[in-house]
């Protein structure tokens, strides 16, 4: 889910997002653990009830957390919590279809319908290939507005209210019921047009296909193949409404309609599934990203394919570069990996540079911090540009000093 897109939005200053530079890895800069720490407190301070991470160099590990996991009982966050990642579920995702079609089951350009006919039915189901369900060039719409009916009239926050949230928050939906509301909606362009447009939507298509071809529930496929071939001991997806291990409570604002923000890490999961709904921690996502970079889940030329990029537009209007579960950012210290992802209450950012040497992994408890103006346009709030700073340190260490030391709101 990307109601806010983290990588264009908060670190505008660090990334740019609409255009993709050559990736020339910089020189390991070690690990600046005072720097590092000082960092994630600035992002405590600027209001965020707890922040965690894992900053990774060329061996060498840094891990840290600032503020509470519950803001009644000031309980502490730790950096070894487990946390609701989001849409970097995704890349998950679409490391297992390419699994897939190195077996020969599924073949990137052949269009969905000739495996999911009776779910993308007629025409569209032969115009849109899996290859644009996974770099989201389907035209698909988002389900999420329809899911929550209360949140349609987003990003017209004088329209919005947050009651859907609270409705939602036990009701067990089928994938194939998101999946209908999507296709239902005014399509969101042509298949295949770009830009692309980003859209949940096409990664519940995703995971009715590896279930078609597997014969597995994708989320048992993706456990087996993905998570367990990485090495993971901690990443799952949800059974229950409540997150099993030790985390953090989940702190909602929807840019100031929920004030004060109010917790929901009690969530039945359903309404993301394969898109965005597993459970990880810091070191498990650096592992992860590690480990898929290397060649050690997908091969070389899956690889390859996952990071030939384009652009597409995420559901707050910011333009990004994305592959096949990928994004692409290019920094002023190299081109970096991976993906963002919120829920309700959580955010968290993985980014692994193309050499593999540094990596970064963050986790927040708060989201949707930035209350609206007289317009109802979100204002820029003070832990934009500590997240900014953070962000700057952990991937670019002595570099960040070089870089803008504030982010706009886009």
């Amino acid at each position: 889910m990307k109601l806010r897109t983290v990588l264009c939005a908060t670190v505008a200053a660090l990334v740019a997002c609409t255009g993709t530079v050559a990736a020339v890895p910089a020189p390991s800069n070690g690990l600046d653990r005072a720097a590092l720490r000082s960092a994630l407190d600035g992002v405590h301070r600027a209001g965020v009830p707890g922040v965690f991470a894992e900053v990774r160099d060329t061996g060498l590990t840094w891990r840290g957390a600032s503020g509470v996991a519950d803001l009644r009982t000031g309980r502490p966050v730790g950096a070894d919590m487990r946390q609701r990642v989001g849409s970097i579920t995704k890349t998950f995702t679409a490391a297992a279809v390419m699994q897939q079609v190195e077996q020969g089951r599924i073949r990137l350009d052949a269009p969905i319908g000739d495996y999911l006919p009776q779910l993308v039915p007629g025409e569209r189901g032969m115009r849109i290939t899996v290859r644009m369900l996974l770099n989201n060039t389907s035209g698909i719409p988002d389900y999420i507005p329809y899911a929550f009916p209360s949140l349609g009239a987003f990003p017209s926050l004088p329209d919005v209210t947050t009651e859907s949230l609270d409705d939602n928050r036990f009701r067990e939906f089928r994938p194939e019921e998101l999946i209908a509301m999507g296709l239902a909606a005014p399509p969101a362009g042509e298949p295949g047009a770009l830009p692309g447009v980003y859209s949940n939507s096409n990664w519940l298509i995703l995971g009715e296909l590896l279930e078609e071809v597997t014969g597995t529930p994708a989320e048992e496929y993706i456990t087996r193949n993905v998570i367990e071939r990485a090495g993971l001991r901690n990443t799952v997806f949800p059974t229950g409404t409540r997150i099993q291990g030790p985390h953090a409570r989940m702190y909602e604002a929807f840019y100031g309609l929920i004030d004060p923000p109010r917790d929901y890490s009690v969530y039945n999961m359903s309404w993301t599934g394969t898109g965005a709904s597993l459970v990880s921690t810091m070191a498990d996502l650096n592992r992860f990203y590690a480990e898929l970079l290397a060649g050690r889940i997908v091969s070389g030329e899956s690889l390859a394919e996952m990071q030939r990029t384009v652009p597409v537009r995420a559901l707050d209007g910011s333009m990004i570069r994305y592959g096949l579960g990928l994004h692409e950012i290019a920094t002023d210290c190299g081109t970096f990996w991976g993906h963002d992802g919120t829920v309700w209450g959580a955010g968290t950012i993985s980014l692994t540079r193309g050499d593999g040497k540094r990596q970064m992994s963050v986790a927040v408890n708060l989201q949707r911090w930035n209350k609206p103006d007289a317009s109802g346009r979100p204002q820029p709030h003070p832990i934009d540009g500590a997240l900014a700073t953070l962000y700057g340190q952990a991937m670019c260490g002595a570099e960040a000093a070089k870089l803008a030391p504030s982010a706009q709101y886009q």
